[in-house]
């Protein structure tokens, strides 16, 4: 029974080289959202780019067809271990910690790390300038997960400041905006966007050299040897040439292609990552307190600006009313990301520049706010209407009567869904990682990216950190209503 199944379990997890032949297809993985010159849409609405190229050359070369999968491009090897996929491809830098965990192909390009600045920078001239001590750390944009990331931590340590972007764009545009002082990217993404960005230039010649590779799991040996033959017959035949000629990334460094291939992988060390996870622990911790800030500034400004929403929808002017009502429904009908895109990357357009930190706190505080304003709402229209009216016999102003009377008993009944809110809050943190604010769950995903074999010990922690910092919360608010249900019985 347990022989059936593992057979059967090793069926759906597909992969191997018979079996793509039977199905037909190589499905592999990339995230066309990266953009080019990698995989993106071409002006005719179809997809293209020298990954999406090379797969569809590496499947005629196994007698099948090309199936693109979409997967978020630092997720792309969990895409492998499911099944979903049978190849990842799309810019992959080899690593000796990814080696650990699937299987390279043989190098398809030799990539490398080109630093640009501001056309009008001239104190920019070279790496030696962002190491130099000044009264204001240089700022430093980077793409999340990659190489370049890693590289410009290694060598600026803690000179400059590295900020981490989900997009290459991202940090492009914010070094012509002028809210970074530079930025690492590869060398395929530098060739291809500078003419887009002509405010930016290249400083200095490239360095970091490393392999664009493919990734597939451990066991499907018949897949990656036929794989590593269809590469090299691309290198030895001038198709490889071909295809990165088409966007201009062919050059000198490519001729290395063939020699690098014939002793691949390169000898690595064993992995010490399970060495350094007390000191993953800490800056897991570290990052845990950024969540705590965010979510602890960020909440008692939602709060106090739900209550003035609510208030005034019920208690002010119409045309007071309508606008707070449509207020609420906007920032409840808009995601969160789309916000903070707006306060980060829009809002520096109109002169209006945050930092990445206060541009969480803001984009938290104003996102919550709606809910809070509905919560606060409810808890209003729930005090009987005789509370009010018999205030305002007493003499008292509507303004009073609302802040001694009816308010205080509304905050009792809303303190469950706040709190619930609040809770909610520490976790939707993470999505200011896109704004390169590393809290929990982007120092989560830094550390997984680079070391993938320590997925479940860095979740572990990351989960447990999480809830050492909601169960309390929930405690303590269960004391608070209690003790408001003695205060008002």
């Amino acid at each position: 029974m347990l022989l059936a199944f593992a057979l059967l379990a090793s069926r759906v997890l597909g992969g191997d080289l018979d079996e793509i032949r039977q199905r037909g297809a190589l499905r592999w993985g990339g995230d066309q959202s990266g953009g080019a010159p990698y995989i993106f849409e071409g002006p005719d609405g179809q997809l293209t780019g020298f990954d999406h190229e090379l797969a569809h050359y590496l499947a005629e070369a196994l007698g099948v067809r090309s199936e693109f999968v979409q997967g978020q491009w630092d997720k792309l090897p969990q895409l492998l271990d499911r099944g979903d996929i049978d190849l990842v491809l799309n810019g992959y830098e080899w690593t000796p910690e990814r080696e650990r965990e699937w299987t390279s192909t043989v190098p398809y390009y030799v990539y490398e790390l080109q630093l640009m600045a501001r056309e009008g920078d001239g104190s920019i001239g070279s790496w030696e300038d962002l190491l130099a001590e000044s009264a204001v750390p240089r700022r430093v944009g980077v793409l999340a997960g990659s190489a370049a990331e890693r590289y410009a931590r290694k060598r600026l340590g803690g000179t400059a400041e590295v900020l981490a972007y989900d997009g290459v764009t991202n940090a492009l545009e914010l070094v012509r905006q002028g809210q970074l002082d530079a930025t690492v990217q590869d060398l395929p993404i530098a060739i291809h966007y500078g003419p887009q960005f002509p405010g930016l230039r290249n400083v200095g010649d490239p360095v970091e050299p490393g392999y664009y590779v493919g990734y597939t799991r451990r066991a499907d040996h018949e897949l990656q040897s036929a794989l590593d033959q269809a590469i090299s017959r691309a290198v030895e035949d001038g198709s490889l040439e071909r295809i990165f000629d088409r966007y201009g990334l062919w050059n000198a460094a490519q001729e290395r292609l063939a020699e690098v291939a014939r002793n691949w992988p390169p000898v690595s060390i064993a992995s010490a990552a399970d060495a350094k996870l007390p000191h993953f622990a800490l800056l897991l911790a570290r990052a845990a307190w950024t969540t705590v800030e965010l979510a602890c500034l960020s909440m008692p400004l939602a709060i106090l600006i739900g209550v003035l929403v609510a208030i005034g929808r019920l208690y002010g002017p119409r045309w007071v009313a309508w606008p707070l009502g449509a207020y609420v429904e906007f920032l409840r009908g808009t995601p969160l990301l789309l916000q903070l895109y707006v306060i980060y990357y829009l809002l520096p357009r109109a002169g209006v520049r945050i930092p990445e930190f206060w541009a969480g706190v803001l984009g938290l505080a104003i996102n919550y706010s709606a809910y809070e304003a509905e919560n606060y709402r409810a808890g209003l229209l729930a005090i009987p209407r005789g509370q009010m009216e018999t205030a305002l016999s007493l003499g008292m102003s509507t303004r009073s009567a609302v802040r001694r009377v009816i308010l205080p008993q509304a905050l009792r009944i809303v303190i469950p869904p706040v709190t619930n809110d609040f809770v909610a809050l520490f976790k939707d943190t993470s999505v200011c990682s896109v704004i390169a604010v590393t809290e929990l769950t982007g120092m989560y995903n830094r550390l997984y990216n680079n070391n993938p074999g320590l997925v479940l010990e860095l979740g572990l922690l990351t989960a447990l950190l999480y809830l050492l910092m909601s169960y309390p919360l929930a405690m303590a608010t269960r004391r608070l209503e209690k003790r408001l249900e003695r205060q008002f019985a």
